[in-house]
């Protein structure tokens, strides 16, 4: 079973008077445990694809199946519930709260969720020990390097155990060095987790890493370029 899989999806915005048509006619399967990118230039519509994968936004019509779930026709309550549980993000701005440490960052969602504290503290400590950061685990974002606090979004991403990472740009406000670190974290937590991630990105470093690439231009799918350097986990 594909993870995610979108039948004819469309998306219109209205700004002011005037519709301007986001997504049209989107068909795609998101293969499982895999390394997918979704690539195209500003304004093409990756973002708006992404937020509708992860139950962020709805489409206007056309069906999005995530997991099994028919996550277009779910009530707003069931459907935030099944956001929380299932599905993981990771930000260009890396979206931490500033109040809290490495460690309480990561256990938020998990607070959120109702897990126990002791499932809690153990998964916390796993996760910050496995992006590297066992000796910043009690620093805040703003005592952190941008790639540290992208270490910590992604320990935060995979706190709930999801079966899917969405990541939006996540080397977009970081040096190629860093980015390059970073995206061989991702890729080694997909691997070792099963996890099916699924990028926005136009950085190269990025798309040289994909198993799939899915290119969109005007918010229509172009061609799907697989590549085979790399073979997902």
């Amino acid at each position: 079973m594909h993870p995610v899989s979108l039948r004819n999806v469309g998306k219109t915005y209205r700004l002011d008077a005037v519709d301007v048509p986001a997504l049209s006619q989107i068909n795609i399967d998101i293969r499982p445990g895999g390394f997918t990118v979704i690539a195209g230039p500003s304004g093409s519509g990756k973002t708006t694809l992404l937020n509708l994968i992860g139950c962020l936004d709805r489409p206007d019509h056309g069906e999005i199946v995530v997991a099994g779930q028919a996550v277009h026709a779910m009530p707003d309550d069931a459907l935030s519930d099944f956001r929380a549980r299932h599905i993981g993000f990771v930000f260009q701005n890396f979206n931490l709260l500033p109040v809290l440490t490495a460690c309480e960052n990561v256990e938020y969602p998990l607070v959120l969720a109702g897990v126990a504290a002791p499932e809690r503290k153990k998964r916390v400590r796993a996760l910050i020990d496995a992006v590297g950061l066992s000796n910043r685990r009690h620093n805040r974002p703003g005592q952190l390097s941008g790639g540290q606090r992208q270490r910590v979004a992604i320990a935060r991403a995979l706190a709930t155990e999801p079966m899917l990472v969405l990541a939006d740009e996540p080397t977009a406000n970081l040096d190629s060095q860093t980015g390059a670190e970073i995206i061989g974290l991702m890729r080694t937590m997909q691997r070792e987790r099963g996890v099916s991630f699924v990028f926005s990105s136009h950085d190269p470093q990025v798309r040289a890493e994909a198993d799939e690439v899915i290119l969109i231009r005007d918010g229509r799918i172009g061609a799907a370029a697989e590549h085979t350097g790399t073979t997902g986990g």
